[in-house]
């Protein structure tokens, strides 16, 4: 057939699916030799749904995969550099990108790629033929290096959010015409292929530039009209570098092929070769799908590998329902939204969203909810939209029309979301219960599916719910910024339009139903079902209530530590500029870098990006070892970091309404299971510095009241003596012994009597260092000594201790062959790196190492918060903080014993029944007024 008008040519990107298809899924082997495969099929999935959708007036008549080859192109000719940051493939990848090319070719669909040109030359080489033939081009992709190949004729496809890019979607994306899209990327570069731009500019710089002047040849050759000094500076001294920068990024359409668009017309598949691949690959469901479709009966495929199973079916199983937002309704009088009320009573679930002014859940507003009954079957209640440019009788702004009363619907759904007979199901349970108890309703019992993807898939990638969408589903969201856009002219979603906010919300219910739908059965399957049931979903409504709790934080004082900090940074200040010779300014890494590798000649001097030193902290504390200059400015930065990061910034986290900071808790926010603290960030405040220390003076009880401290002591090291058999550590954490130094006797063969604090500091430094894989190099900075002298230490270490290297390198070896670590209870953290090769590959081999410890240790925290409320509720006392291994209490004069023997005994039995430790669990408790007096 000879390609020309009323054909459309669809071109997919390769690669894309590809890495799309591997991130998308959990570790898959086929059974019968372990050889890996989940990407392989993701990638049939994918395909395969592709070509079903294949219809329509935008439906391909020629069609082709194309792929890079090689990694090596004339773009590396022209600057080495290109790429350079990229990270090597995924070793469980690596052997799965033939197979995906053998797949293209069961489909019988060319598979094309040259060496030496990226498959984006290729496709703009065909794009070009095709069109210049008379016909249409799809390009199957949503790289936005493609995008200058737009017009004409000429459209991409976003199959993950089944979105189409035309000329205006290109316009969105740059602030540009197709045209002009290689002018803005040549100025702003590019981060992820190392193209080097014009420092300093993004792309929104640059499309004002380009719009205004043109292309770069004209923006140079004219650079000298640019009124903003440093911008016109920036062009005129790296104008050589953003020519470079565009013949980077611009694609080659005129790469010589021996086929055309001719070549590429639409072929049916081969039965026999399709399913015999996909036999042979072990897909079972995907293969009698195809079998039906092809009308031949599927043949017998071996059993599926456990994962598979797991699932209940192939990965990326189609949802049982098309997504259809402009189908969902909206709600907005109480006869029908009574009906969905009753409809969920019937059924006993139903999937529930809030839409809010906010992130803050103590400080926005409800603004509306959404309902899902059934997977595509999803509803919006507006609750709290503006009208837009309308004043009510009392001056504010008026309510859109068309809204049930905030009262009257929250009547209706209390009886509905306290219902004990009705589960609900959110994604972030936490942030909706949050938001409701603000308002006097209480959400239970529920079912939350990040809480779910967190103890199935822990370390393998992020619970959000676009993330999951996006992995499970096969299916992009819409984006909260087309609703209320961002930056300075970001709206709150009570602005948006009811009619943009309904498909918007209503997919949110629909999304998380889905997912819930797709979770709940794997649970089970995947041994993960205790963790989740009786850690995860727990400590939801235990963490809600310490986050809504607050602790009191007094302002003047940390003013007066604000105060304190900047004497103490000019303090230091004087004594660095006395150690350079010369007055500089220590906050700027180009001019310190100037001073330590310029004016000073100290060793390990590198150029940034930008062309001046790099001076990060590994810098600095490498450095630290032997000179005085770079420990001084580590001190500075420190105390410069308490000050911006805690001592001012807190101030403004104070809730006007309580009096109190609000921090909010993650639980999904570490593969090990250990909590985050974000908005503020409380889990970070540094303890092993007086100054660091002070912080915690400004966090104080209430009037006639008393905050309580309980902390584990070294309780990752006793996991440490438990797991690894060491009977050295075990014997002193039994009888009670001083650790440290024990650790330091042994190793150094001094006496217990004869012990100083220098020689126990370093074992508490070795103790703690070994846990978390510590290196020569990473020790030698902790204690600032050579390195030699620290690797010394660790070797002696080992020497003593046996049985930890044996554990490490048991635990290892685990990890490999299972692709998994585990905690005494049963939590599965995925190591997807452990078989990378360099630079990944220490920090994979540590992570595995320190992870059942680590993951143990929060496991058992966890155990202690979840059975807290139910043990201190006859207590005036309230639980507040968890940082690390640490609880923090507010209790009423008065009842302070009483709490401490309570919390005490819960925290010390917390792995009973389910796991009996060899070392006992220790907790030391204290009291004041205050934090840092407490603890």
């Amino acid at each position: 057939m000879s390609f020309g008008k009323g054909h459309h040519l669809h071109l997919i990107d390769g690669s894309a699916f590809i890495f799309r298809a591997y991130h998308a899924l959990p570790p898959l082997t086929r059974r019968s030799d372990g050889a890996p495969v989940g990407a392989v099929a993701g990638f049939c999935n994918m395909l395969q749904r592709y070509i079903a959708a294949n219809e329509g007036p935008d439906a391909a008549t020629h069609l082709a995969v194309i792929f890079d080859k090689g990694s090596h192109t004339f773009r590396n000719d022209l600057y080495e550099a290109y790429k350079a940051n990229r990270e090597e493939m995924p070793e469980e990848l690596r052997p799965q990108i033939p197979l995906t090319r053998r797949a293209v070719e069961a489909f019988n669909i060319p598979c094309i790629e040259l060496e030496g040109f990226e498959a984006d030359d290729i496709i703009a080489t065909l794009a070009r033929q095709a069109r210049e033939a008379g016909g249409r081009v799809t390009i199957v992709s949503s790289d936005k290096d493609l995008m200058q190949l737009v017009g004409g004729g000429v459209e991409m496809f976003d199959a993950m959010k089944n979105r189409r890019i035309d000329v205006d979607g290109v316009r969105e994306k740059f602030g540009v015409d197709p045209a002009r899209v290689v002018d803005v990327q040549a100025l702003a570069g590019d981060s992820v292929d190392n193209v080097p731009g014009a420092p300093g500019i993004g792309v929104k710089t640059a499309a004002l530039l380009v719009n205004e002047f043109g292309d770069i040849e004209t923006l140079l050759a004219r650079a000298e009209e640019i009124k903003q000094p440093k911008r016109r500076q920036t062009l005129i001294d790296h104008a050589e570098q953003i020519r470079l920068s565009k013949s980077l990024v611009q694609l080659d359409d005129n790469v010589t092929l021996d086929f055309g668009p001719d070549d590429l017309e639409l072929r049916e598949p081969d039965p026999d070769a399709l399913l015999g691949f996909l036999t042979e690959m072990e897909f079972r469901t995907l293969t009698r799908r195809i079998a039906e479709a092809l009308g031949v009966e599927p043949p017998v495929v071996p059993d599926v590998a456990p994962q598979e199973e797991a699932g209940g079916d192939d990965p990326e199983t189609p949802a049982p329902a098309p997504f259809e937002p402009q189908a969902y309704i909206c709600i907005r009088d109480m006869g029908t939204l009574a009906d969905w009320i009753a409809r969920a009573r019937a059924q006993g679930w139903v999937a529930f969203d809030t839409e809010t002014t906010g992130l803050d859940e103590m400080r926005c507003e409800l603004v509306g909810v959404s309902l899902a009954l059934a997977p595509g079957e999803a509803a919006y209640v507006p609750l709290a939209h503006k009208a837009d440019g309308a004043d009510d009788l009392f001056g504010g702004e008026a309510l859109a029309e068309g809204q049930i009363p905030m009262e009257e619907a929250l009547a209706a759904l209390r009886d509905l979301l306290e219902d004990d007979a009705v589960l609900k199901i959110g994604q972030n349970v936490k942030y909706d219960a949050k938001v409701l108890a603000r308002l006097g309703i209480r959400m239970a019992p529920f079912d939350d599916t990040l809480l779910m993807s967190y103890a199935m898939y822990s370390g393998l990638h992020g619970h959000g719910m676009d993330t999951l969408s996006e992995r499970y589903l096969g299916h992009g969201c819409i984006p909260i910024k087309e609703l209320i856009g961002s930056g300075k002219s970001q709206i709150t979603f009570d602005r948006v339009p009811i009619d943009k906010a309904t498909p918007y919300a209503g997919e949110d219910a629909d999304v998380t139903l889905r997912l819930w739908q797709h979770f709940k059965p794997q649970l089970h399957a995947a041994h993960v079902t205790r963790v989740y049931e009786r850690m995860e979903r727990p400590l939801a409504p235990v963490l809600a209530r310490m986050e809504m709790a607050g602790v009191r934080v007094d302002r003047d004082t940390l003013s007066r530590m604000s105060g304190a900090f900047s004497q103490k940074m000019a303090a230091l200040e004087a004594e660095i500029h006395e150690l350079a010779g010369e007055r500089f300014n220590v906050g700027s890494p180009k001019q310190l870098g100037e001073i330590l590798f310029d004016k000073m000649s100290l060793p390990g001097g590198k150029h940034g990006k930008t062309g001046a030193y790099a001076t990060p902290a590994d810098v600095l504390e490498d450095l630290a070892t032997e000179h005085e200059l770079p420990r001084k400015v580590l001190d500075w930065r420190a105390v410069s970091k308490l000050k911006s990061t805690y001592t001012d910034a807190l101030q403004e986290h104070i809730n006007p309404e309580t009096g109190r900071v609000h921090t909010s808790y993650v639980q999904s926010g570490a593969a090990t299971g250990r909590l985050a603290s974000t908005d503020p960030n409380l889990q970070n405040i540094p303890i092993r510095t007086e100054e660091g220390r002070r912080i915690r003076e400004a966090f104080v009880a209430e009037e006639g009241k008393v905050l309580v401290s309980l902390d584990y002591s070294q309780i990752e090291l006793r996991i440490l003596a438990h797991i690894a058999g060491i009977e050295q550590l075990r014997t002193a954490f039994r009888e009670g012994q001083d650790i440290h130094a024990m650790t330091a006797s042994e190793m150094f063969d001094v006496p217990l009597d004869e012990m100083t604090p220098e020689i126990r500091r370093r074992a508490k430094a070795i103790n703690f260092g070994v846990i978390y894989g510590i290196s020569g190099f990473g020790l030698a900075r902790n204690l600032r000594i050579p390195r030699g002298e620290a690797q010394g230490f660790i070797d002696r270490y080992f020497e003593r201790f046996p049985g930890i290297r044996d554990y490490m390198d048991d635990t290892v070896a685990f990890a490999r062959e299972h692709g998994r670590v585990e905690t005494l209870f049963g939590r599965v953290i995925h190591t997807p790196e452990i078989n990378a090769r360099g630079p990944r590959a220490g920090f994979a081999r540590r992570a595995a190492i320190n992870a059942p410890i680590q993951g143990t240790a929060a496991d058992i925290i966890r155990r202690a918060m979840v059975r807290m409320p139910a043990a201190i509720e006859g207590l005036p006392a309230e639980m507040l903080l968890q940082v690390h291994d640490e609880l923090l209490f507010e209790v009423e004069q008065g009842a302070e014993d009483a709490l401490i023997s309570t919390a005490r005994e819960v925290m010390e039995g917390a792995a009973e029944p389910v796991v009996k430790l060899d070392v006992p669990l220790v907790v030391d408790a204290g009291q004041g007024a205050n934090w840092a007096a407490a603890h």
